[in-house]
């Protein structure tokens, strides 16, 4: 296992040495460290890796020897890259001692000057709070490593939601910790940030190798069946206003925050249909989204380009405790918020047989698996319509063809 892994490579003048070399070192405790041995101009320098190959007792141990490997064989085809290019200097430094913190600030802000995802810079603000009581403002990414990373799990696993605006006995001593899904949210900002520091040089190795995110929570998509959406329609609701852009949003798919902001300038007539080109609020995506008839006839009379298609509408409590209203009202049931209209648009779809892939498209969707958790609701619905079907054989007509 200990076998050096070089190559050499002919040149017009012979055999010559590969410039960036892969080569190992037995550590006492039996581990292999990984090092770069690097000549250039009559010098040579060894980069240590901070990868280890540990011994081979099982499969697991295999696995991972081998994507340690993979690891320092991209890293060795970088520095050769570098070297060809000119790039690789043995006075280089990278830039470890960057407040990290400062360094996490500095990313909140660029998401906060892009108006389109504010939505985005919120989840980051929150991040930085739990940063902020997790490690202090002297932390560098020189104290970044994998046991760094996986505290900071432990600590999202532990610590009380919003810690950061609590006093101490506020609510009686009642622990409520983060949901799940706010866990994996806060880890991925993490993620995020180490990942671009390692792009932009601050670290030369990238710790978050080997370090398992969280898992996100199946939550329930509340969406509203045809029969409900067609009560809905029928049923007086309080505010105008709410009624179409809800059932807009059923019939289009599109978000509260991009209905809100819904302008009469990004409406256009393509031959039958009517096209909204826009830019999502929370990816700053450009989209182009058809809609139907029944969806255009939701806007009202046509107003001036930088007019407000939906005028009235602004979101609060007010408006979901109206919208929960109107909902009662027609009879239905379910815990609705604005963005169930979402959820209705994905599952209609699915069910009346657009394909995934299409369904993705119109939703504006980055990741394909996004779409497919609507597809794992309408799977359910497949199950429960086959549970309606009647017995043919009755229990007594059972009992007697068993005598």
């Amino acid at each position: 296992m200990a076998t050096k892994r070089t190559t050499k490579t002919k040149t017009a003048s012979g055999i010559n040495k590969e410039p960036v070399r892969l080569r190992e070192k037995v550590l006492a405790n039996g581990n292999i460290s990984l090092y770069l041995d690097v000549y250039r101009n009559g010098r040579r320098k060894k980069e240590y890796l901070k990868l280890y190959l540990v011994p081979e007792k099982t499969k697991k141990d295999k696995e991972l020897n081998m994507q340690t490997l993979a690891t320092a064989q991209a890293i060795k085809g970088k520095r050769q890259i570098e070297l060809q290019n000119g790039e690789y200097s043995f006075t280089r430094r990278f830039a470890e001692s960057t407040p990290f913190l400062g360094y996490f600030r500095q990313m909140c802000q660029n998401r906060f000057n892009a108006t389109e995802s504010k939505g985005n810079w919120g989840n980051w603000h929150s991040c930085l709070k739990y940063l902020e009581h997790y490690c202090d403002e002297a932390t560098t990414f020189k104290e970044i490593d994998k046991e760094w990373i996986e505290g900071f799990k432990d600590y999202l696993d532990v610590v009380e939601r919003e810690t950061y605006k609590r006093t101490r006995n506020k609510d009686n001593g009642l622990f409520r910790g983060l949901s799940q899904n706010s866990k994996v949210s806060y880890f991925n900002k993490l993620r995020a940030c180490i990942n671009q520091a390692y792009e932009e040089r601050i670290i030369p190795i990238n710790p978050l190798r080997g370090v398992q995110g969280f898992k996100a929570e199946d939550v329930e998509r509340v969406y509203l069946t045809m029969d409900e959406l067609k009560a809905l329609t029928r049923t007086p609701c309080k505010y105008e206003w709410m009624r179409a852009a809800f059932l807009f949003s059923c019939l289009t798919g599109l978000r509260k925050s991009d209905i809100e902001k819904l302008t009469w300038g990004e409406i256009h007539k393509f031959e039958n249909y009517h096209r909204i080109i826009f830019k999502q609020k929370k990816t700053g995506c450009q989209e182009y989204l058809d809609i139907n008839a029944q969806a255009y006839d939701l806007l009202g009379n046509p107003g001036d380009e930088d007019e407000k298609v939906f005028s009235g509408f602004s979101y609060s409590s007010q408006t979901l405790l109206e919208l929960k209203r109107w909902c009662i009202a027609a009879g239905i049931h379910k815990d609705v918020t604005f963005h169930s209209g979402r959820h209705t648009f994905a599952v209609m779809m699915l069910t009346l047989g657009a394909d995934i892939y299409t369904v993705s498209k119109l939703l504006g969707h980055r990741y394909l698996s996004t779409t497919e958790i609507y597809a794992k609701v309408v799977d359910k619905k497949k199950q429960n319509a086959i549970d309606l079907i009647p017995k043919l054989k009755d229990d007594e007509a059972k009992a007697e063809s068993s005598l």
